[in-house]
Formats: C-alpha cells, sequence, structure tokens
C-alpha cells in the first residue's frame, strides 16, 4: 500500500466511483477533502482532482493550493479539476451554450497520444456540468473533443498533467476504466500491486508490529466485516483477541444461535451475551429512528463495556470499520450532518479507556469479502446480506415492542427463506422486511380482519452507496406473499419496495 494515488474530493457524488475504478486496476488510492490534503506526499506516484458540484466562476468555488502537487506528480483533473486548470491559468470557462449533461461520443482525438490509446473515435463519454472550456490554459494541447465540447481533454505542455471534462469512473464512459488505466499505469507508472493477499500479508504485519502482545476485543456482529476483522487480528494475535457477540434482541430469527455455531470451527475466541430484554427494555416508548439509534448504541456499549471489565489489562478496541465510513465522516463540508449515528467512526465514550484498530478501515465492502476468501472464511458467510447496526428496530417503524419484533422475525425468516430456496438470495445485495405502522382492512374466512401491513425490499448494489431495486419474479413474490400472510399472524398485507437510491434509502429508518 505504499504506492499511493491520491484523490482531492471537491463534493462530485461520483469521488467514490473513481476510487472504486482504480482499486479495480489493483492500485491503492486514498481520498481526501481538497481542503484538508495529506501533508506528506512523498509517498504518492500520482493525484486524480474529482468532479464538484460548484462552477469555478462562483465566489465559493473550492480553490486548492496545488503547489506542492503540479508539475511535481502525475496530475489528472476530472471535470472541475480540469475546468479550475483552465480558469486559473489562462484559459476562459464560461457557461455553456447547451447542458453538457449525459451521453456524448468522441469526434476527435488526438493521434499517438498515451493517455488516450486504445481510445477510438466515437466512444462514448459521460458529461455532468453546466459550465464549459471555451479557451485552452496557456500551455494547453487539446486532445479530445465531442460534437459539443471542443475542449473535452487536454494537457498541458512540459508536464505530465491532464485533464478531461468528462467523467471516466461512471459505467457511462465505455472507455473511461482504460483511460484511468493509460494514466495510471503508463503516464504516473503507479505499479498494481493491490491484491487481496498483499493486503492480508500487509496488515497482518501492521497489526503484529502495533499490537505486540496487548489483548484486544472486538464486537462481532455476526456480519462480513466485524467477521473478516476477526480473522485478520486472529492471524495477527492468536489468542490475545477476545471477541464478544451481543444479541440486542432484534437480530433475524435464531441469529444468535446459528452465528455462534458458525464461529465455532473458525478458531475464535468468542463469547456470546444475551442482552434482548435490556435492549428491549430501553427502547419501550421510542419511536424516532435517531433516538432508537442512540438508545441501542448506549445500552450495546454499556453490555460491551460490562463484558470487557470481565477481562484484564485489555488495550484495544477493535471495530469492522469499513472505507465508506472513513470518506462519509471527513467530507469535504465536514462530518457529514447525515452520517448515522450507529457508524463506528470516532464513536467512543470517554469512560472506554481504549485505543481503537480498525483493520478495514481502507477497504470497499467487495474488497472486504475478497479479502475473507483470501482468508478462507466460509463462502456461504461471506455471502450474507448485509444487516444494519440497530438491527429490526429501524424496519419496525414506530415504537418497538417483543410482539412486534416477534412478527417481523417471522416474516424476514419466510421471505429470506424463499430467496434461499428459490435460488435468488445470490443475486440480491441486501433484502429485509419492514413493518409498518400501518393496519389494513383483510378478510380471512368469513371473519373481517384489521391487521399489520408489511414491505419487502430487495435490493442490488456494489457497496451500499447506490441501489436498485430487484425485480424479484412474480411467482415468487406471490408465493412468498401468501406464505406470510398465512403462517404469520398478525398480517394481512404484504407490499413490495420498487425505490432506487437515491432518491430513497435502502432502509426505512
Amino acid at each position: 500500500m505504499q504506492h499511493n494515488v491520491l484523490i482531492l474530493d471537491f463534493g462530485s457524488q461520483y469521488t467514490q466511483l473513481i476510487a472504486r475504478r482504480v482499486r479495480e486496476l489493483n492500485i491503492f488510492c486514498e481520498i481526501f477533502p481538497y481542503n484538508n490534503p495529506p501533508q506528506d506526499l512523498s509517498s504518492y506516484k500520482a493525484v486524480i482532482l474529482s468532479g464538484s458540484p460548484f462552477s469555478v466562476r462562483a465566489e465559493d468555488a473550492p480553490h486548492p493550493d496545488l503547489s506542492g502537487i503540479r508539475g511535481k506528480l502525475p496530475m489528472l483533473a476530472v471535470c472541475y479539476g480540469a475546468q479550475y486548470l483552465a480558469h486559473f491559468n489562462g484559459g476562459e470557462v464560461a457557461p455553456s451554450n447547451i447542458r453538457e449533461y449525459g451521453r456524448a461520443n468522441l469526434s476527435y482525438i488526438k493521434e499517438e497520444e498515451l493517455f488516450l490509446q486504445g481510445v477510438q473515435t466515437g466512444s462514448q463519454v459521460w458529461m455532468s456540468h453546466s459550465d464549459t472550456i471555451k479557451q485552452l490554459p496557456e500551455n494547453g494541447v487539446r486532445l479530445a473533443s465531442t460534437n459539443d465540447v471542443e475542449n473535452a481533454a487536454y494537457r498541458l505542455d512540459g508536464e505530465d498533467t491532464y485533464a478531461i471534462q468528462f467523467h471516466p469512473e461512471v459505467y457511462h464512459s465505455t472507455d473511461g476504466k482504460l483511460i484511468l488505466e493509460n494514466f495510471l499505469v503508463k503516464i504516473a507508472e503507479v505499479p498494481q500491486n493491490f491484491t487481496a493477499a498483499n493486503f492480508v500479508d500487509d496488515i497482518v504485519a501492521e497489526l503484529k508490529e502495533k499490537l505486540k502482545d496487548d489483548k484486544v476485543v472486538l464486537g462481532l456482529s455476526g456480519g462480513v466485516d466485524s467477521t473478516v476483522a476477526a480473522v485478520l487480528l486472529n492471524k495477527a494475535i492468536g489468542k490475545n483477541l477476545y471477541c464478544i457477540f451481543v444479541n440486542n434482541g432484534l437480530l433475524r430469527k435464531n441469529e444468535f444461535e446459528s452465528v455462534l455455531h458458525q464461529y465455532k470451527d473458525m478458531g475464535l475466541n468468542v463469547k456470546g451475551v444475551d442482552a434482548s430484554d435490556r435492549f428491549l427494555t430501553a427502547l419501550a416508548g421510542v419511536d424516532d429512528p435517531e433516538k432508537k439509534r442512540k438508545a441501542i448504541g448506549r445500552v450495546f456499549i454499556e453490555v460491551f463495556d460490562d463484558e470487557a471489565h470481565k477481562l484484564t489489562d485489555v488495550k484495544w478496541l477493535a471495530q469492522g470499520t469499513i472505507y465508506p465510513d472513513v470518506i462519509e465522516s471527513i467530507s469535504v463540508k465536514g462530518p457529514s450532518a447525515t452520517i448515522k449515528s450507529h457508524h463506528n467512526v470516532g464513536g467512543l465514550p470517554d469512560f472506554m479507556k481504549l485505543q481503537v484498530v480498525e483493520p478495514l478501515r481502507m477497504l470497499f465492502k467487495d474488497e472486504v469479502r475478497r479479502v475473507g476468501a483470501t482468508l478462507g472464511i466460509d463462502p456461504e458467510l461471506l455471502g450474507r446480506h448485509p444487516f444494519p447496526g440497530p438491527g429490526l428496530a429501524i424496519r419496525i417503524l414506530g415504537d418497538i415492542t417483543p410482539e412486534k419484533v416477534s412478527i417481523l422475525q417471522e416474516v424476514d425468516a419466510i421471505f429470506i427463506e424463499g430467496l434461499k430456496a428459490n435460488g435468488l438470495y445470490d443475486k440480491v445485495w441486501q433484502a429485509g422486511a419492514i413493518l409498518l405502522p400501518v393496519n389494513s382492512v383483510g378478510v380471512m374466512g368469513d371473519e373481517r380482519t384489521y391487521e399489520k401491513v408489511v414491505a419487502l425490499r430487495a435490493v442490488e448494489s456494489t457497496d451500499g452507496m447506490t441501489a436498485d431495486w430487484v425485480h424479484l419474479p412474480y411467482e415468487f413474490l406471490m408465493k412468498v406473499s401468501n406464505q406470510i400472510i398465512n403462517k404469520v399472524k398478525g398480517v394481512n398485507r404484504v407490499v413490495y419496495d420498487i425505490s432506487s437510491k437515491p432518491p430513497a434509502t435502502i432502509e426505512w429508518e
């Protein structure tokens, strides 16, 4: 991980996609806000400037200090970055006569340019801006055009600085990955050595050096992230890792027992703690989603702290934090106002005098799964759908009662088992059921009923940042709906959620 690519974020919705495309080239990269870059640039081989919702002509637009980068490191400026270089270096940026948004095709490509090697005339690119570069900067050399955008790509003569007005990171730019590869591998000569196997070797060595003979406590959730973190730590420090799996009473049906059973064969030192009553008591009468999260977080810390105090000389708390959580907590505009309180970034109370170790904090979700596969973790466990930290509490809209939890556990079990039985589970990123605070009229036999409504949710995604609803077969939905209504007392109506993220979120609360 010593050969880094630095991505400076100007607030673009696509910044994480740039990082993902770079990682797909087996190149390690990091995202930093443009206004808080790393002080030491010595380990970086190249820099990418992201797009931005701002116009470079606006007074409050981001104005980065590039003096330590430009001309010293190969640099690729995307969209806003391209316009910024032009605007402040003798070029001209002005509002476009037409809104340059969506698909376009390259109508001109300068020959014998390494940056665009392998890209053919007619290649589709994705535009997303309302300004355009009317005139290149003083030493600018045009590399590509579309029918509407004359300066779609350019370079600065005499330095390894390249700029493009389109987004190579999005799926719609058909040669986008090739362009990134040309820049990073052929021009910047960044080694492609970021693989799951190399990551495991590097992080285990790093953990051994950092933790030495110290004891570490880790809260297991049964999910992919905490499990992979546990196996990595176990590989590094063995018996000095103590895992605690807390049942908050809001897990899936029989999940506490089944997860503990799964861990038996993994060589981990795991203790199960059933604190269901404690959590449900704290949630009684609470219906606000954020208050639910905070109540669950508070009780979890109390339970976890109680258990940790039963161990002696523990110095570290391990967490399964992954990179999207980290990025969200250091956004361009400061920590995101929408960051949910169950995220693991900096969430330790003062009274827990433990240092934090996060082995996965630089990985995306799919990378975590690849690392898990390299470690030999059971594919069934690695293929588990993500499950929210607060559990079913945020899938029960309104207040929480043991009866509601029981209803939702039964509904969820029928849905998830149905997906597995019909070969659909692995085609879905995340699935679950939501208990709505709505009763609906129904008829069962000769009797009129007035019972609960449940919504089923299934989405496809790569890392959870964006998601589309899954087109589950009608026959499957019909069968599952019938099973739920016939088998779960208290439910007489099932609906299917067909919202994508954005604008909706995956969870309802």
